[in-house]
């Protein structure tokens, strides 16, 4: 099975439009589009993804997603923790480290298995 820790990057803040895809256009000497999609990294966006979506976003996996943003008038992220690592592990991610104790500063390591 192939690593989900690689793929079509989204935009980062530096680039403009966040959660659009990252496009590089690269044309051959007849002026033919040969590439376009960046394709590296994805770990840090994959776990930014499911934590901002909520069940049912990703088509592909229905049940994926934290919704974390529902967070911010909850006062007990226990159960966020919990799904953290509940919705990680569907996935693939393995999480090494959780630390959310409040929302302006948190921490997740993680990595595909």
């Amino acid at each position: 099975m192939k690593s989900k820790a690689t793929g079509i990057q989204y935009k980062d803040s530096l680039d403009g439009k966040n959660y659009d895809l990252k496009i590089n256009i690269v044309k051959d000497q007849y002026g033919r589009i040969i590439s376009g999609l960046v394709i590296g990294e994805t770990l840090e966006q994959n776990m930014a993804s499911i934590l901002i979506a909520e069940p049912g976003d990703f088509k592909s996996n229905l049940l994926l997603g934290v919704g974390l943003r529902s967070s911010l008038l909850d006062e007990d992220l226990l159960k966020y923790r919990h799904a953290i690592k509940q919705q990680f592990a569907l996935d693939g991610l393995n999480v090494n480290h959780l630390e959310l104790y409040n929302l302006q500063n948190f921490s997740i390591d993680a990595e595909y298995e």
